[in-house]
């Protein structure tokens, strides 16, 4: 079975459903990328993905020994969370709470995990380092190791680049691809039609349009080839 399946799965908020009918699995070692307008549904899609929020109907399945507290998450950053005044190596540590549970100390293999997952992501010279202090581009490393430490399975990433450079914009890019080919499977949402369509094995458009498929059948398709068309012509 695969790790996640959905089931006739409708998404919704204030008892008003925005997206009906998905159906869509991820297996392990996939690169799921979902696409589509804004306020087409894909952080609510999200929520329900870690069981934060209840579906409007339909089921989401886990399987092949996935745990819900096995999946890794990295949210899309409110100007507080940016500004946390906390050291690098207490944000990363903090990851492992959902896995060993709540405690006033840190065992050693908790921060063992945390250190190999700063070296992953190439931050250990900053783990004294405060949080706020950090760039974009670092403060999202940062994350993404702390989400490691949630899990070594999967990892749900919601807009991981907004609002970085182009540079960072690659090598946060390069950096999932990386943890990709290690193991973990990816789940990201994404504005950056282009990126899916280079890194992603799978795609999920929501929206006006549904469509759920590998990354080429999508390219190919009508619903593919017009949002595809429609961001190129916003990006000139």
């Amino acid at each position: 079975m695969a790790f996640i399946t959905a089931k006739d799965l409708s998404l919704g908020y204030d008892s008003q459903v925005i997206v009906s009918d998905l159906n869509f699995k991820v297996d392990k070692g996939d690169y799921l990328c979902i696409v589509g307008e804004n306020g087409s549904g894909k952080s609510t899609l999200m929520k329900t993905l870690l069981h934060l929020k209840e579906p409007a109907g339909g089921q989401i399945l886990t399987g092949d020994g996935l745990e819900v507290n096995e999946i890794g998450y990295l949210p899309q950053q409110t100007v507080i969370q940016k500004d946390f005044p906390a050291s690098v190596k207490e944000i990363v540590l903090s990851g492992c709470q959902g896995r060993f549970g709540f405690r006033p100390f840190y065992k050693k293999e908790e921060k063992d995990l945390a250190r190999e997952n700063m070296e992953r992501m190439q931050i250990a010279d900053l783990s004294d380092r405060c949080y706020r202090e950090l760039s974009g581009g670092q403060q999202q490393r940062v994350l993404l190791a702390r989400a490691l430490c949630a899990t070594r399975k999967v990892l749900l990433l919601d807009e991981p680049v907004a609002g970085l450079d182009p540079m960072v914009t690659m090598q946060m890019y390069e950096l999932i691809e990386q943890l990709n080919k290690e193991g973990v499977t990816i789940i990201m949402i994404s504005h950056d039609i282009a990126a899916a369509a280079r890194y992603a094995s799978h795609i999920l458009h929501i929206g006006n349009s549904v469509f759920y498929g590998t990354r080429q059948e999508y390219t190919e398709s009508d619903v593919g080839k017009r949002f595809i068309a429609v961001q190129k012509g916003g990006d000139s």
